[in-house]
């Protein structure tokens, strides 16, 4: 009896052997049909599980990142040739750092992931809240890259919060930050 290859060491020498660049692989151009399902889970905290044990080794969580791939509610690793389907419990990436700065001599709120991906609030890369309508948690969001958005840490969302603006129009009061000229809405009070 043989064992069957696992694909993930597949895919991690396929990575590993490439020359590494600040730049992202053009996952969006990869259209390869699908080579199955493999058992990596993203938890909502930021997590990657392979076979229900956590993946320790940054660095292969962030070289799996830069291929990540979705299309539809489905979530893929992707190569020129293969294509893995992965489970996403909320989103695929996690904002675990928050800065201010300025872009283009505009105040700006710049925002790192636990895959060292840097992103500004801006209109390509959006913040949104989705509320629970039963429990009324908000899930704060910012859109990263091609469809991929990261959950913001509490920790983070609360800094959000304290930057925040209030408006209050027709008696709903409102919490706003602004970023590199964009106004995104945090919550309704």
């Amino acid at each position: 009896m043989t064992d069957k290859p696992d694909p993930l060491d597949a895919l991690s020498s396929q990575l590993e052997s490439q020359p590494r660049s600040r730049t992202l692989p053009p996952v969006e151009k990869w259209n390869p049909p699908l080579s199955g399902d493999i058992d990596i889970v993203i938890r909502r905290d930021g997590t990657w599980l392979h076979e229900g044990t956590p993946i320790l080794r940054k660095e292969l969580v962030r070289l799996f990142s830069t291929i990540l791939k979705r299309e539809g509610d489905d979530y893929f690793l992707v190569t020129p040739v293969e294509k893995w389907r992965i489970q996403v419990e909320d989103a695929p990436l996690h904002a675990v750092a928050l800065r201010e700065t300025i872009v283009d001599g505009l105040p700006a709120l710049e925002f790192e992931t636990l895959t060292d991906d840097r992103v500004i609030a801006d209109v390509q890369h959006p913040l949104r809240v989705d509320v629970d309508p039963e429990s009324g948690e908000p899930s704060p969001y910012i859109r990263v890259r091609a469809n991929l958005d990261a959950v913001i840490a509490r920790s983070v969302f609360y800094q959000l919060v304290d930057r925040a603006e209030e408006e209050t129009r027709q008696g709903v009061s409102q919490l706003f930050v602004t970023s590199a000229g964009q106004r995104f809405l945090l919550g309704r009070f």
